[in-house]
């Protein structure tokens, strides 16, 4: 499993984690698109726009071995702003490739897009 080094590892100040330590010894979680509905609650919310930003700031439109990133956060963007970057992706495999749809991720996230929101791309520290 790669280990994304420099990849936040949690929404500063909050439990919401960004990546995973070791790889699940029962099997790797396989990645499923959750429906995100509007009455989400807004720290849900926020994690998942800082999940992105980072994941923009980190890896911009190129693809990405998924790796140590966590399947329950990325499985809040899968199918929409995150989206497989080959034909023969397997959900259940750390080295499956992703990659962000940039014209999803504005439509969803313009905030992040017109630097008004803290989780602003440029404004990670690598």
């Amino acid at each position: 499993m790669l280990k994304h080094r420099g990849f936040p590892g949690r929404l500063p100040s909050t439990d919401f984690q960004f990546t995973i330590r070791r790889a699940n010894p029962k099997g790797v979680t396989p990645l499923t698109a959750r429906k995100r509905f509007a009455d989400r609650r807004a720290p849900d919310r926020r994690a998942d726009e800082a999940f992105l930003g980072a994941l923009i700031a980190h890896f911009g439109e190129e693809p990405f071995e998924r790796g140590n990133l966590d399947a329950g956060r990325l499985s809040w963007l899968f199918g929409r702003e995150v989206v497989p970057a080959d034909a023969d992706f397997d959900p259940a495999s750390y080295d499956a490739l992703l990659r962000v749809d940039m014209r999803v991720a504005q439509a969803s996230f313009p905030q992040l897009f017109d630097g008004s929101s803290e989780f602003a791309f440029d404004t990670w520290e690598e």
